[in-house]
């Protein structure tokens, strides 16, 4: 079987076509948009017989993914991160880069990342598309607030409310900062509606995922951050630890560890969508769950600068308990904590 290592780029790919004793056959680039990549592997198949293709995660990999499966073809989309871990070279081109996924793949050493299928890569980008409209929608209320502030006006409560807004609409401002005031209110209006709109339509799909309510059961996690859950890990089958599901999000410290174990920052990995959500409801847990709080409580140690470690780590905690219910289909299971007293004395 032939491996082809593909370096896929909007508006050029590179190939790197590699027979089945490892010797490179064909080294070309083909210029235009993804269609092009599609047709040509179609005609190296009808040339070469089965093939085994592999490229790399990034923005069209879905669809490139779904375009090529088919009879006499085995997909392989390599995650970027860790090829650049395996191949710590000073020379980087393009088709260098073609030429390390082929060996990958003809080695069968390529690190593989998890492609879902296109319904749920809808999903995932609506989700992402809400994200963006409500930061959005931050801004121009902080806009809002800075206009108010610059003219020394004292803000009421409830600003954001239907009587907030009309008395906004009346403060005395200069022309300028009243132009500007009147423009934000009508952009943080069609925000407003768009915001609605997603929602509306998150609504129906998370109503189709039975998961979603299951994870819901959980105090402090609502409908946003358990369709967000459910979305990004997809198969929850695909972990082999339930201990991968922190590493996936990127809640767990980097290590740089010799003879004494140094821990660094979360890394950061993966859809921050999910870590900010998912930081939010252990907030809301453990204001809410005494199950919840007595975790966040030991990591703090009674230490006010650990808050933030203790916080990260009850994220992390959460995490893992929705990949075991996702994984069993059992619900939250409330456990009776005993009083700190009685919990020290034992």
């Amino acid at each position: 079987m032939h491996c082809i290592g593909l370096d896929v780029h909007s508006k050029a790919t590179n190939f790197c076509v590699m027979d089945p004793n490892g010797k490179r056959v064909r080294e070309f680039s083909l210029r235009g948009p993804l269609q092009g990549v599609v047709a040509r592997i179609q005609v190296l198949q009808k040339e070469l017989g089965p093939l085994r293709i592999c490229y790399e995660a990034s923005t069209g990999a879905g669809w490139l993914h779904d375009q090529l499966q088919g009879a006499g073809r085995q997909i392989q989309v390599a995650h970027p991160g860790k090829v650049r871990m395996i191949f710590r070279a000073k020379r980087k081109n393009d088709r260098i880069d073609a030429r390390k996924l082929a060996l990958l793949t003809f080695v069968d050493q390529v690190p593989q990342a998890h492609i879902p299928s296109a319904e749920r890569r809808q999903w995932r980008s609506l989700i992402e598309f809400r994200r963006g409209q409500v930061e959005k929608r931050g801004g121009v209320k902080s806009r809002l607030r800075t206009i108010l502030r610059s003219n020394a006006i004292q803000a009421p409560r409830g600003l954001w409310s239907k009587k907030g807004l009309e008395w906004l609409t009346k403060a005395e401002l200069g022309d300028c900062q009243s132009l500007q005031r009147d423009l934000l209110m009508e952009e943080l209006q069609e925000v407003r509606q768009k915001i609605g709109k997603v929602e509306a339509v998150l609504k129906k799909l998370a109503a189709q995922e039975p998961a979603v309510g299951l994870l819901m059961t959980i105090p402090g996690v609502g409908i946003r951050t358990a369709e967000a859950v459910v979305a990004y890990i997809d198969d929850p089958n695909r972990f082999r630890r339930n201990k991968s599901v922190g590493c996936y999000f990127g809640l767990v410290p980097c290590e740089d560890t010799s003879q004494k174990v140094r821990l660094g920052h979360i890394t950061k990995e993966g859809p921050s969508t999910v870590r900010k959500y998912v930081t939010e409801a252990a907030w809301q847990g453990i204001r809410r769950s005494p199950q919840i709080r007595s975790f966040f409580e030991r990591v703090c140690r009674d230490d006010p600068g650990r808050r933030k470690i203790a916080l990260v780590a009850t994220a992390h905690h959460l995490l893992r308990v929705m990949l075991s219910m996702l994984q069993t289909g059992e619900c939250w299971r409330t456990q009776e904590v005993p009083p700190s007293g009685v919990a020290a004395a034992a």
